[in-house]
């Protein structure tokens, strides 16, 4: 397919975001741009919420992992129920009962300055990691399919779509980003039926056949039932709960959409129906990946895992179906980067810095620190893209869970002392426990068939370091117990 048609498609799509932008971003000020001014539909943010649930590393990655993991990853999406569960019955009341702008101002009131501060920076360092990890995905496969074609180099192209996303963010923020994310997932989500469709029909096959073919081949296989592997289905829906609770409720991105609903009820709808369409949406896209399997194999395909997808979708689709791969692609490229690039600044600007909570500063001062700040992790996220070309990591959804377990470990002993505890803590010591507590679990990690034999650790390396985190904080007892906020 011409590259010239491709990146003329990838324009317009931008144009038409920043269509949107600019509608969306009149008369904002730094609280439209951190929390919407309170007044979002829960509607739109339960839907867009899918789009930065999902990202590129789901589009690629999961139907990818089909034809190792059969449809194992379905055991994290049902644990990520029960978390989504937790996150809108216990942490969304907290949040709306303290009126936070940052989520992490809840560990300033119940256990201290240090840890507040602590809190913040290691979710500043896990959406960094985690964002640029999603982000170095789509744009490699969109360099590779269009820039590389002008004769452009990998960073020109991540700069283009880092710049990109810059332009539709910059005023508007989080007013902006519930509208665009809507946008993109509904687009997102256009290019996963169509595929689907597309492939079922090339292979004379329909829904119930493609469902009876994949069970005969052992893709739709969920749940693994041997202890020692590190996808033993108790071990992976426990892991999912504890993710969904940690990357949804305990991080700044996902809650300052929630928390941008008018009222608490309203947010708790949006969480409820963003979790259930989110468990058909991945089955969706586990049942596409067993269906590429089907047909690589009658095409004799030799691409595998990340490359899979992309390869069948712009080598041997049509050219109508290609372009709406690209489209859907892209859609789920920015969604990802653009609420964490949001997020970031309003927590480095609000948690960090503390502009919220300096008075006597102009807002037009404020405005223009967020806005050096805002640039400032555009250009982090370019740095970072870079890294993780250099790396070159054949399945980006593992690293991502990986990074996830050492970064929100942390976060979740944090939250979940303040919350299931009376107790106070010595604050001062509070950074020494969340920094020994992933340390001990990176060792774990290294060298744990040493430790534990056949037995494999997996996704509950994120629990143990929580629960380090938690011991920990249990050892630095401070002055009296106090009352929960």
């Amino acid at each position: 397919m011409s590259p010239v048609l491709l990146f003329t498609l990838v324009i317009v799509y931008f144009l038409l975001l920043l269509v949107v932008a600019w509608f969306t971003s009149r008369n904002a000020n730094n609280e439209s741009f951190f929390i919407g001014n309170r007044g979002s539909n829960w509607m739109l943010v339960a839907f867009g919420m899918i789009g930065t649930s999902l990202s590129g590393v789901t589009f690629v990655s999961v139907p990818g992992t089909v034809g190792i993991e059969s449809f194992s990853y379905f055991q994290i999406i049902i644990g990520n129920l029960i978390g989504y569960i937790v996150v809108a019955y216990v942490l969304l009341p907290i949040y709306y009962r303290m009126n936070l702008t940052s989520i992490y101002n809840y560990l300033q009131v119940r256990l201290g300055f240090a840890s507040y501060k602590v809190g913040a920076s290691f979710f500043i360092l896990s959406r960094i990691l985690g964002a640029t990890a999603r982000l170095y995905l789509v744009v490699n496969i969109l360099h590779f399919t269009i820039l590389e074609r002008f004769g452009l180099p990998f960073w020109v192209a991540a700069f283009v779509i880092l710049l990109m996303i810059l332009l539709y963010t910059f005023e508007g923020g989080v007013k902006t980003i519930v509208w665009t994310d809507t946008l993109q997932t509904a687009c997102m989500l256009i290019g996963l039926v169509v595929c689907v469709f597309y492939i079922l029909n090339n292979l004379d096959m329909s829904l119930m056949d493609g469902t009876q073919a994949l069970a005969e081949k052992g893709y739709s296989n969920i749940f693994v039932t041997d202890p020692a592997s590190k996808y033993f289905f108790v071990k992976q829906i426990v892991a999912g709960a504890f993710i969904s609770i940690t990357m949804t409720g305990m991080d700044q991105e996902m809650m300052q959409k929630n928390i941008s609903v008018r009222t608490l009820k309203d947010s708790q709808k949006n969480m409820m129906t963003f979790a259930v369409i989110f468990m058909l949406v991945v089955l969706l896209f586990l049942f596409l990946g067993g269906l590429l399997q089907l047909f690589a194999e009658s095409k004799n395909i030799a691409a595998r895992g990340d490359s899979l997808f992309p390869t069948i979708a712009l080598e041997y689709m049509p050219a109508a179906v290609s372009i709406i791969f690209i489209i859907a692609l892209i859609s789920a490229l920015f969604p990802s980067a653009d609420g964490a690039i949001t997020a970031l600044t309003a927590s480095f600007c609000i948690d960090i810095l503390g502009i919220q909570r300096n008075d006597h500063m102009p807002d037009k001062e404020k405005k223009r620190i967020r806005q050096i700040v805002h640039l400032s992790f555009a250009a982090l996220f370019l740095l970072m893209v870079m890294v993780f070309k250099w790396m070159n990591n054949p399945s980006m959804i593992g690293l991502i869970l990986k990074i996830a377990a050492f970064t929100y470990g942390p976060l979740l002993g944090l939250f979940a002392f303040g919350i299931l505890t009376k107790r106070t803590v010595n604050d001062a010591l509070v950074p020494v426990v969340v920094v020994i507590s992933p340390i001990l679990c990176f060792i774990l990690d290294m060298f744990q068939s040493k430790i534990f034999g056949s037995y494999q650790i997996g996704l509950e390396l994120l629990f143990i370091n929580g629960l380090l985190t938690f011991i920990g904080l249990w050892s630095i007892p401070g002055k009296k117990e106090i009352s929960n906020p």
